[in-house]
């Protein structure tokens, strides 16, 4: 067991003493955890190890050159983060551990996540590490942000039971997940009936969004309308402020259903792909913004989607191997063939030469 051999043996008390910092200090990093002060058990309770104590010296012993101001962000960011995983983990942990079927106990499965997370974390940093970049400044970075609403959210929320809401927001969510990620966006967050994400390119943008609508088109999961838009906006722990999230929100509002609007700045990237067309519709007056330009974004008919595309290139991937292995089928039956005539040749010239013996 990892207890056994990291065993807890510092209190509060004993690692505020252990960091030198500030008991106030302290108290403020533990709250933005996400973790009440409890005075009776906290600080009396062995509840660090070593090891507990070797990180927080890194991120907020005495000696530290991390900022406390972004020291407190950061736990705030990590705690926020940690507690909607640990609070899902525990509720699917809850799960397994009742069910006859599962013979792991509750401290298998706990011990599994860890490490699973830790392994899914660890790549997860090293690729946005391979990305390089440097600090952010207060120019900001420039983003392409989308937002994909559920049409008539609040009407569904009433009508169906809470059972078939959880699996259609799961749904949305899985099959939102796959289109975006599989385009190298990211999922920003996911906020009841509407998921947040950004895309690496344009184009990537709106094959998004021309993806997600495709969906809805089974029947299965309720209509969208979804906004684009780009421009500078500041990324901080995980998440992006600025103009174009507001921009983005206020167009998916507006958006008819089954379509996509995009601003001004995300239609003049998007003006020489022949892929897609863009209709100007009037200025919008939107919370904000009281003429905000906005355009209808569609795919041309006659432009082949990326998923079309996809299929064609599998399929001649697909042909090529099959002539690929048609061929050396063909190479080596000739082999055969080609063996099999040296031995039968052979045969004949033996054959002959005894029938020519036998005649002298």
């Amino acid at each position: 067991m990892e207890d056994e051999e990291l065993p807890y043996r510092y209190s509060s008390e004993e690692i505020i003493e252990q960091l030198r910092v500030d008991s106030d200090f302290a108290d403020r990093l533990w709250r933005a955890f996400g973790f009440a002060r409890n005075t009776e058990r906290a600080d009396s309770a062995s509840v660090f190890s070593e090891a507990d104590l070797a990180a927080l010296a890194v991120f907020a012993g005495s000696d530290r050159e991390i900022d406390p101001a972004a020291q407190v962000a950061a736990a705030r960011s990590i705690g926020q983060a940690t507690a909607r995983l640990a609070e899902w983990q525990a509720e699917q942990i809850r799960l397994l551990a009742a069910d006859p079927r599962v013979t792991l106990t509750a401290d298998q499965l706990i011990n599994a996540l860890a490490h699973l997370q830790q392994a899914v974390w660890r790549r997860h940093l090293d690729s946005f590490l391979a990305r390089g970049g440097g600090p952010h400044t207060g120019e900001g970075d420039e983003v392409i942000v989308g937002f994909a609403d559920i049409v008539g959210y609040t009407s569904l929320s009433r009508r169906l039971r809470l059972a078939a809401l959880e699996a259609l927001l799961e749904s949305f969510e899985s099959a939102a997940h796959l289109i975006i990620t599989t385009h190298n966006g990211k999922v920003i967050k996911s906020i009841g009936d509407a998921v947040m994400f950004t895309a690496p390119t344009h184009a990537a943008a709106a094959d998004i969004a021309i993806e997600l609508h495709a969906l809805t088109s089974d029947g299965e999961l309720p209509t969208l309308r979804i906004g684009l838009a780009s421009g500078r906006a500041l990324t901080r722990m995980g998440d992006v402020f600025g103009e174009p999230v507001n921009i983005a929100a206020r167009l998916a509002s507006a958006a008819r259903e089954g379509t996509t609007l995009v601003d001004g700045n995300l239609a003049a990237a998007l003006a020489d792909q022949p892929e897609f067309y863009l209709h100007h519709i009037s200025s919008l007056s939107v919370r904000g913004y009281r003429r905000l330009k906005a355009y209808v974004l569609e795919r041309h008919r006659d432009a082949p989607s990326v998923l079309a595309a996809a299929e064609r290139e599998a399929a001649e991937a697909a042909a090529r191997a099959e002539a690929a292995a048609a061929e050396k089928a063909r190479i080596a039956a000739e082999k055969v063939e080609q063996k099999a005539a040296k031995k039968a040749a052979r045969t004949r010239s033996r054959a002959e030469r005894k029938a020519a013996k036998a005649a002298d």
